[in-house]
């Protein structure tokens, strides 16, 4: 079976982008992971939608337990050129997280995607999230600051969306420390689009890059409080994916072809006693979701997430939906940020348990 392509240019130069960025990001993290002596650590995998008349995509899943947590790097492209119903023409995008073994390098979200309807229209989201156990201010400075300067008059607007996006209402919290976000974006300049995209995604390596190898430098031995303290954070980044995310829920509702790719952001363990004891703090029918969320959640601690449980949560969370649509508009677009709280700095043990 064959991956089919979207027929339209605009589509064709957006997966050139993200497929770029994508073998980038993954040269960028071999390179990181030699540094470290040991070997390269990342599958691909591929997916398709609709045995690939439809398009699919691959992943590269980091596969390497000595420097990485969990992590992928995924490209996917949907199109519906031979569906006259549809009018989405394509959707092409670059998804990926990473989450570092070691406590003090920080867990890393990026997206980059391009939708285009049939009648032509089309539009640009970008996303880059700094997700650090522990902060390190000088490591915040230097994510924010590469983004500044490449986003130049659109960074203000994308740091309050992003700021708005990944709070966490139930807890109180941000899920990382610094957020960037341009939804629907289109300035009516398709090259200039085309390079702040493309200058987001590389500048968001870069920096990361850099901010891993002084974390790994600096800290070669974590001890076991930092361990815990990733563990509790890591509760909190798929407690938030789960019960927050759009890009989540919208993925499986649309299909359940690329369930584990769309899972691929979730952490390799979790605290479920701390996960448990939030079920109190969302309201109906938000708590409902967190219980069948428990219940596929193995009784173990730490309480582990591999493909078989990412499964389970898929299925949970598609389900959810099905039964309870208007529960949607809880999610992270319906917040306003009080202007009591701080918005980019949080540490993971003032999480209440």
């Amino acid at each position: 079976m064959i991956r089919s392509k979207a027929k339209s240019i605009k589509a064709i130069a957006a997966n050139a982008l993200v497929e770029e960025l994508q073998q980038y990001f993954v040269d960028q993290l071999d390179t990181l992971v030699c540094t470290q002596q040991t070997e390269s650590s990342f599958e691909a995998v591929e997916w398709l939608r609709d045995q690939g008349t439809h398009g699919g995509g691959v992943r590269y899943v980091a596969n390497n337990d000595a420097i990485f947590n969990s992590g992928s790097v995924n490209v996917s492209q949907v199109h519906y050129d031979d569906d006259d119903i549809k009018e989405l023409g394509s959707a092409t995008a670059l998804s990926t997280i990473i989450h570092p073994k070691n406590p003090y390098a920080p867990s890393l979200h990026m997206h980059i995607s391009w939708t285009e309807m049939k009648i032509g229209h089309g539009y640009w989201r970008m996303m880059a999230d700094l997700n650090p156990v522990i902060e390190n201010k000088i490591a915040t400075d230097l994510f924010s600051e590469c983004l500044k300067i490449v986003a130049l008059t659109e960074y203000e607007s994308a740091s309050k969306q992003g700021d708005k996006y990944f709070y966490i209402p139930a807890l109180g919290r941000h899920r990382g420390v610094s957020h960037f976000y341009l939804e629907e974006y289109n300035s009516n300049n398709e090259q200039v689009d085309y390079d702040l995209a493309k200058a987001v995604g590389k500048a968001v390596v870069d920096a990361y890059i850099t901010i891993v190898f002084k974390a790994l430098e600096e800290n070669p031995n974590p001890g076991q409080k930092a361990y815990q303290q990733q563990q509790d954070y890591h509760t909190l980044y798929l407690f938030q994916v789960l019960t927050l995310d759009r890009g989540t829920s919208s993925g499986l509702l649309v299909h359940d072809q690329n369930d584990l790719g769309i899972m691929g952001s979730l952490p390799s363990h979790i605290n479920k006693a701390l996960l448990t004891t939030w079920v109190e703090k969302l309201q109906k029918p938000q708590d409902q979701l967190l219980l069948d969320i428990l219940a596929v959640l193995p009784d173990e601690e730490p309480c582990l997430v591999n493909e078989a449980v990412k499964l389970a949560l898929a299925k949970v969370l598609r389900e959810y939906y099905q039964k309870n649509p208007d529960a949607l508009a809880m999610q992270a677009q319906g917040y306003i940020i009080p202007p009591t709280v701080n918005n980019h700095v949080w540490q993971t043990n003032n999480i209440k348990r």
